[in-house]
Order: C-alpha cells, then structure tokens, then sequence
C-alpha cells in the first residue's frame, strides 16, 4: 500500500520538510511526494495545472477522473491534476511554495481540496508497473514499458520508455492525439521540432517513424534527463538535439512541430512557432480541453494559420494546422 494521502495544509499551517540529508543524484531511485487535486472541472483545470506544473519536477500532469458511465453517451468528466517533488533535501519548502500557491488560487476560484502522499521508491516502481503496459497507438506505434522485452510485431514501430518523473506516456488523451497525428502528417526526412516534451515520446516517435534532424526543449531539465534516458532506451542516443528552454532555443525553420501542452500555453507559443515553421509546414497541437479550444482558434488565426485536421479523444482536442492561403508570405521561413 502506498502511502496515507491527507489534506495539503494552508499557508498558515508550516510543512515539515523530510528529514533528508543529500540532494538527488538519480531521479529514479528515490521517494517522491505525489501532490494531486482531484475532481477538477474544464474551467479550473488549466490554472490548477500552470501553478502545479511550475513547481513539481518534470512538470504537472492531468488525468481522467472516472470512465464514462454510459459508454454511448460521453460527458464532460472530472480531472485531476497531480505533481511529483523528489524527497530531497529541498522537498519541505517545494511543497510548502505549492500548498501556498494553491489555497491561493482556491480563494480566487473554486477547486476541490489538494492532497499529498509519499511513494517510496519500490511503491512507485511497483506502480508503473501496475498499470503501464504495452499500448498500441494509431497505426504503427506501439509504447511499450522498459521492462517489456516483448520484441516488434511485423508492421509494428515501438517506443519504448521508462514513465519516470516526465509527462508523457502514451496513455493519455493528449499524448495519444499527438501520435496518431503524427503517424499520418510526418514526412520522411522531416526536420522537426518537439516543444515542452516531457518524456521525449514524441520526438523518440519521430526518429522511429523516420523524421530527418529532430530537436526537443522543455523548461524543465528533469523531462530533459528523461528524454536522453529514454532515447538511450531506443538506441537513439544522440540522435535527438535538445536544450534546456523553449521554442526560442532553436531557430527553424522546421517542418514538423508538436506542442502538447494546453491551451493557453499553446496561444502564447504560436507567434514564435509560426515565425519558424517552413512553408508547407505542420503544426501539431494537442492538450486542448475542448472548451478552450477557442483560445487555441483565436491564435492560429491571428498567426495566419489553419486547421487541415482535427481530431478528438473524449474531451481532448489535436489538431494539425498548417498555413492558411491568406497568410502574409513574411511569416513563412
């Protein structure tokens, strides 16, 4: 059994920080604190994930609360928002900063109650594996767990990855949105792009199915460790160029660029993504909650750029835009 969850104090209630003495050396083999906010609605979720996603390592990740009751009927369900913090020596006042920055927030806008627990290093390896399987996504990919030794099927192109502490392991609508889109718009030889990556599932994903110069950022150096870590998992080593920041570290043009991020992080990315995508180029988009994609809509027509295909899980939105034919020829690298 993992450890008790209880409510994450307010700001007024001080955090006994672990009684720890090294900082981390290896980020998957040591305990973490899990931080979630569970039951999460559309209009909530983003703010909830910006705060948690600044703070956590490797980023914050949103979940699926329950399944559809009626499997022909589909509504809007619940999320939840989770964050990991290494139990290190700097652990007490990370999670302090975040219980402050959430009852904040909850003051301001209405969200359920946060709660925080300890997983132990095998807990949380158990865990993975308690779940994390072999996963077909789209036509040809299939993410299968490090410790799957299971070889490639005929027609199969396999991912292979360690979840560790980044975003980004194929079994979430967001990430899935992005693969099958990515299956049928990459080119061979594409040189591609792959913003915030988190894990480095998509950018491993486009070497596999056959991209040309690959680059990845993310703000985050922990989802930078797990790329390479990753990559190594591949044998793709070196393969994959990547840096510390955002879209901002490499200048283009490119081909191909994946964000799968939200929202409004998406709206604010566009205008430096656009400024570097080729003429002809694609733009994929996912981490769209429907009722944000709006945001997403008022950006690409403000960047002079189009929806060529969209396509849906539950309430998730990808999309793949490319430029639009009334889009000013100075905007196309």
């Amino acid at each position: 059994m993992i450890g008790d969850e209880r409510p994450v104090p307010g700001p007024e209630e001080a955090l006994e920080s672990p009684d720890l003495s090294s900082p981390v050396t290896n980020l998957f083999a040591v305990d973490w604190f899990e931080i979630a906010v569970r039951g999460v609605d559309g209009e909530g979720v983003e703010a909830v994930w910006e705060v948690m996603n600044r703070l956590g390592h490797g980023g914050a990740v949103i979940e699926d609360v329950r399944a559809t009751v009626d499997s022909t009927v589909y509504e809007p369900q619940p999320l939840a928002v989770k964050a990991y913090i290494a139990a290190d020596d700097q652990a007490g006042a990370t999670l302090q900063a975040l219980c402050e920055a959430l009852w904040h927030l909850g003051m301001l806008y209405p969200i359920p109650e946060p709660t925080i627990r300890r997983l132990a290093q095998q807990d949380w390896a158990d865990v993975w594996k308690a779940y994390y399987h072999r996963q077909a996504v789209g036509e040809q990919l299939v993410i299968v767990p490090a410790w799957d030794e299971t070889g490639a099927a005929e027609g199969e192109i396999v991912v292979r990855l360690d979840p560790g502490m980044a975003f980004g392991t194929g079994t979430h609508p967001s990430t899935q949105l992005c693969l099958r889109l990515l299956e049928r718009v990459l080119t061979p030889g594409a040189r591609v792009l792959d913003v915030g990556t988190g894990s480095g599932i998509l950018a491993i994903a486009a070497v596999q199915l056959g991209a040309g110069a690959v680059k990845a950022v993310d703000t985050d150096p922990v989802a930078i460790a797990a790329l390479e870590e990753n990559a190594a998992l591949n044998e793709l080593s070196g393969r994959i160029e990547t840096a510390v920041g955002s879209v901002e570290r490499f200048a283009g043009p490119f081909d191909l660029i994946l964000i799968n991020i939200l929202a409004e992080v998406i709206a604010q990315l566009l205008p430096e993504a656009a400024a570097r995508l080729a003429a002809g180029g694609t733009i994929i988009l996912s981490g769209i909650i429907d009722v944000r994609a709006p945001i997403v809509q008022a950006a690409l027509e403000a960047c002079g750029l189009v929806v060529v295909e969209r396509e849906t899980i539950k309430d998730w939105v990808g999309l793949a835009v490319s430029w639009g034919p009334d889009a000013p020829l100075l905007s196309r690298p």
